[in-house]
């Protein structure tokens, strides 16, 4: 693998490599980054693998190699403390809520003693912490230039050392939003790279679709209102039609969040704008964020802050008249519906001649790698999505012994996969699992409902800690399960993939159902309608092909060494009662396979 890289790092080609778990691949592409003589971006799925990148695998490479390379790391805007806004909410909390004002004392301390701004350092300040917004700036909110901290912020710090390392580590969401707004900083970034490498690379289409995309959110139009209430109260008090304006929008805002259904729902955009009520919502959002653009252009002369906001706000006008645009062909138009917020999206349907014509005008060398890009040990379902050409392909097994290390069990007697009575069954047999191991065990949920049905089931009928999605942040969730050594732990999408136990904390992976993503989903309702377009299966070409690669991803938080021991349970008949349900089992690790529970339950009573 390593070979390879280096061959498309000299000679700016593309390489796609399937390496799974086990065969080294971050040595593999960072040793041939190190001994180049080119700048070189390393990409990652999520800020964790960031960080383990440069703070673990990085200096330990370059202490192998003896090589002293410039290298960096390099997050989203919102990751760092921004100094400026730090200083106007301690000065004026627009917020009654005492955990905001505990965190937000944390971060003014943390303040004190950073040298890079990075908030993942500021100690009891989680990815979710409430402060968060108070704290960190947007693409929407930075003055750039014009903020009277710019020369300490610490964006444009860690924008200037990315500029001159020799190795840069950032993730794809960064990758992306640099490629779609060419945010500044970052832009001056981008063109001196000589090549890209992507690890964790089977996400880059779903994110790639979102960045090449527009959308709009009511939490954009509430942290405007924020940002303007702050500087009202701080600058112009006396504006008191400002102030009324503000509550006028934010009302208009609420009404329209609470015309959709509840958390959680998704649909089809157009479908929506024929409903009356949530076109009368709108125009009312739209026509009072017009009397507020009026109302800032009264007050431009008062205050210096109010420019920018004029802008977010002119621009956010903007977004709002877009969104009644529907009839463009080749993207999905789309909404969905949080807590607090409702997100509208335009998708494109295909990204990989956008993708494909942006790699042409870099001229650089990109390599793609993955544990999980293979369906049916063919790569050619990734290479389309993207438009890619590789001149070199690898697929790379595992040097893990499954046959040895890990059992397959497909359980009989299952309901089907949708029956009510499936939740009951599950618990059943995850007590029977969960008792055999001694917990130790990961449950993989593809649908909250059940998820949370089986925790009601699970929590107070054992004698091991168990642990859920949601209770608390994924990796403080993560820590106590290993800490714990003998927990359970409950999860959804977020912990199919990025999830590291490794040893005795983890020897059970129980998935409930085969990953298929939901058929109400609307952007795979329109991807699946412009695949029949143009004459293909979309089950085929794209609904089967997303399963595999989510299932290879769950499967893979099992066996994470060579000493590793564990049962892969999958409750779902159809991996045996359809033709389909080969495509999956091929496309696993070659493990033993049992239909015989009890055959699983003396598995893991050798390694308890």
């Amino acid at each position: 693998m390593a070979v390879e890289v280096d061959k498309a790092i000299t000679s700016r080609s593309q390489c796609v490599i399937e390496a799974e778990t086990g065969t080294g691949k971050t040595f593999a592409y960072l040793v041939p980054t190190l001994v180049s003589k080119q700048k070189v971006i390393i990409s990652t799925g999520s800020k964790a693998l960031q960080e383990q990148l440069f703070h673990r695998d990085l200096p330990a490479i370059q202490k192998a190699l003896d090589v002293g390379k410039k290298v960096a790391l390099l997050k989203g805007r919102a990751n760092y403390l921004c100094l400026y806004r730090l200083s106007q909410h301690v000065s004026h909390v627009p917020t009654d809520d005492p955990d905001v004002m505990h965190q937000l004392a944390m971060v003014a301390k943390f303040a004190t003693e950073t040298n890079n701004g990075d908030l993942a350092d500021c100690v009891g300040i989680e990815e979710d912490a409430k402060v968060l917004p108070y704290v960190n700036s947007t693409a929407d909110n930075c003055l750039g230039k014009e903020c009277p901290d710019f020369q300490d912020c610490y964006i444009r710090k860690a924008r200037l050392k990315a500029m001159d390392a020799d190795v840069v580590v950032i993730n794809h969401h960064l990758f992306f939003a640099d490629m779609a707004v060419k945010d500044s900083g970052f832009a001056e970034l981008m063109p001196t790279a000589d090549s890209y490498i992507f690890d964790e690379a089977h996400q880059l289409p779903e994110i790639a679709c979102d960045y090449f995309g527009e959308s709009f959110s009511t939490k954009q139009l509430n942290d405007l209102i924020a940002d303007i209430r702050v500087i009202y109260r701080a600058d112009i008090p006396d504006m008191l039609q400002l102030g009324r304006t503000l509550n006028k929008l934010e009302t208009a805002v609420a009404d329209f969040r609470l015309a959709f259904p509840l958390e959680g729902a998704k649909g089809d955009w157009r479908l929506m704008l024929k409903e009356r009520h949530i076109c009368d919502g709108l125009h009312r959002v739209i026509s009072d964020l017009d009397f507020l653009y009026q109302v800032l252009k009264t007050c431009l002369d008062r205050s210096e802050k109010i420019e920018p906001v004029f802008e977010r706000t002119l621009n956010l006008k903007g977004k709002l008249e877009r969104i009644f645009d529907v009839n463009e062909t080749g993207f999905s138009y789309w909404y969905e519906a949080g807590k607090r917020s409702v997100h509208i999206h335009i998708t494109p349907l295909n990204i990989a001649a956008k993708f494909a014509e942006m790699m042409a005008k870099t001229e650089a060398g990109f390599v793609f790698t993955s544990a999980t890009l293979s369906v049916d040990g063919n790569l050619q379902h990734f290479a389309n999505s993207l438009g890619l050409k590789p001149q070199s392909q690898l697929l790379l097994e595992s040097p893990f012994d499954y046959q040895q290390q890990a059992l397959l069990c497909m359980p009989r007697y299952l309901p089907e996969s949708r029956d009510d009575l499936m939740p009951h069954a599950l618990v059943k047999l995850a007590k029977q699992l969960i008792l055999a191991a001694k917990g130790r065990c990961f449950l993989l949920f593809t649908s909250y409902r059940v998820m949370h049905l089986v925790y009601e089931g699970l929590s107070d009928t054992l004698p091991f800690p168990v642990f859920m999605q949601g209770q608390s942040s994924k990796r403080i969730i993560l820590e106590q399960f290993v800490r714990h050594g003998n927990a359970v732990l409950l999860g959804t999408a977020a912990f199919w993939e990025g999830v590291d136990v490794r040893g005795d904390a983890l020897s059970c992976v129980i998935i409930d159902k085969l990953p298929f993503a939901s058929p109400d989903d609307p952007l795979l309702q329109a991807r699946m309608q412009d695949c029949e377009k143009r004459g293909q299966d979309p089950f085929a070409a794209i609904q089967l092909p997303q399963a595999v690669i989510s299932l290879k991803q769950g499967v893979g938080r099992l066996i994470r060494d060579s000493k590793d021991r564990g049962v892969l349970v999958i409750c779902d008949n159809r991996l045996v009662t359809r033709p389909y349900g080969q495509i999956f089992i091929k496309s696993l690790p070659n493990m033993q396979r049992t239909r015989d529970l009890g055959k699983a339950l003396a598995f893991l009573e050798t390694i308890a």
